[in-house]
């Protein structure tokens, strides 16, 4: 295949695929995300996900071959890239030179399974937690999961620590999370609040029958009183030592776990 070459940093192209990464606004209007690394792209079309434009560095096209082969049959528009356009593109230090403006899925389930098992999570700031989540609620079968404010999910550095699984897993995105839980509550689902008090009740001793959303709070103040009064519950983790918090992410795992036990 003959590629169009872009040796130029300042190429529109380039321009808004940088944009694309770095502004969640322009990704919801755009209806598009910047998709970085030889395996994450090769899983996004594996997953069935629409590549409107790949870029690959000559050695990218060599070394990552088994990867941008299949790319390069399902995508849109194809391009070779300079290496320093590469390093223009990239959100790391030692880029794979491959990358997708890849279309968000539309056709993903953004409703609420009544028996369904979610984690939620509230004003998430850090990417990578974010991305952290996905892939271990995906790890531990959960049917999907609730983000309301904070991060998006195709923050680049959510996607990388996602590895794959934010583009597999059912995401329900809510702008407000405390009616979101209480239509969830008039389906005869359980509503958990996780928060490190010890009026809470141990997540260990709670039945996890039916569908149950549990939800996480921001890495620095929690759950919003908001979000927790709209629960019908509040759980806590036992923790021993001085700790007085887990990281979200951390604390997300295990809730996962428990939910599936």
């Amino acid at each position: 295949m003959v590629m169009e070459k872009i040796t130029a940093r300042t190429n529109d192209k380039i321009k808004h695929a940088v944009r694309l990464g770095e502004s969640a606004s322009l990704r919801k209007e755009a209806g598009e995300f910047f998709l970085e690394g030889a395996r994450l792209c090769f899983d996004a079309v594996q997953t069935g996900i629409e590549i409107k434009q790949a870029f690959f560095t000559a050695k990218a096209l060599w070394k990552y071959s088994e990867y941008t082969e299949c790319i390069i049959a399902k995508s849109g528009i194809c391009y070779e890239i300079s290496a320093e356009v590469s390093q223009k593109l990239s959100d790391t230090e030692n880029p794979q030179g491959v990358f997708c403006i890849c279309a968000i899925r539309n056709d993903v389930s953004t409703q609420l399974n009544p028996k369904g098992k979610y984690i939620a999570l509230e004003n998430l700031q850090d990417p990578s937690n974010l991305g952290a989540v996905c892939r271990s609620a995906e790890a531990l079968g959960l049917d999907g999961l609730i983000v309301s404010g904070g991060c998006d999910i195709y923050n680049p550095k959510a996607l990388r620590a996602a590895m794959g699984s934010s583009l597999r897993m059912p995401v329900i995105t809510s702008d407000n999370l405390p009616a979101l839980l209480k239509e969830a509550e008039a389906l005869g689902m359980q509503t958990l609040a996780s928060v490190p008090r010890s009026t809470a009740t141990d997540i260990r001793r709670i039945s996890m029958e039916g569908g149950v959303i549990c939800c996480v709070g921001n890495e620095g103040s929690g759950l919003s009183e908001e979000a927790i009064g709209a629960c019908g519950a509040l759980v806590t983790i036992p923790m021993s030592g001085r700790a007085e918090s887990f990281n979200a992410s951390a604390a997300a795992a295990i809730l996962a776990w428990e939910l599936k036990r």
